[in-house]
């Protein structure tokens, strides 16, 4: 009877030390896996910042550039009779923005978004940058009217730009900045 409860009692110790033996490999190949994936999703992080940071960087040098500023709309568009219809890019530390000239101050604020997202809490709105003359060409009364400044990530690619009236009413928009050409 002695026998038996010694040889249970090693062998239920027996068997604890297997399923421990056991769960310890499986959490050190566990933690091992955390780790790889730890570190793939930081070299994923890495290389996503290197592709946001080549992205950011102007395809031109810095200084400034006539650009065709092209919209969706026939409302919203550079001022044909302001510099010819050309808006203009600054490039400064390789970060582009485009300076455009609008028809009037009907339109009071941007947003690098769409309308949805420019109503949120908290959304960075662009203000006027400030006002331009216009003499127009057709003999009209020359008219102040409204220029933005606004952030390009990439030329040739159309992006998000919403904008608000003097209406108060936000409307979504696809424009694109292209073709460059030294001031």
């Amino acid at each position: 009877m002695l026998r038996k409860k010694i040889a249970v009692l090693l062998l239920s110790a027996a068997m604890a030390m297997t399923m421990l033996s056991g769960c310890g490999d499986n959490t050190a190949k566990e933690d091992e896996k955390a780790a790889t994936e730890d570190q793939n999703k930081d070299d994923a992080s890495e290389a996503k910042e290197e592709e946001a940071d080549e992205a950011e960087k102007a395809p031109v040098e810095d200084g400034e550039y006539w650009v065709d500023f092209n919209t969706d709309s026939g409302m919203f568009h550079e001022n044909p009779d302001f510099d010819g219809g050309k808006a203009t890019l600054i490039v400064e530390d390789g970060k582009m923005t485009v300076h455009i000239t609008l028809n009037s101050k009907n339109i009071v604020q941007l947003f690098l978004g769409t309308a949805k997202d420019a109503q949120k809490d908290g959304a960075d709105l662009i203000d006027p940058s400030g006002t331009e003359t216009i003499e127009y060409t057709d003999g009209s009364e020359p008219e102040e009217v409204y220029t933005f400044d606004v952030p390009v990530k990439k030329l040739d690619e159309e992006f998000d730009l919403a904008l608000i009236g003097t209406k108060g009413k936000w409307y979504d928009h696809k424009v694109s900045v292209s073709n460059p050409v030294a001031k």
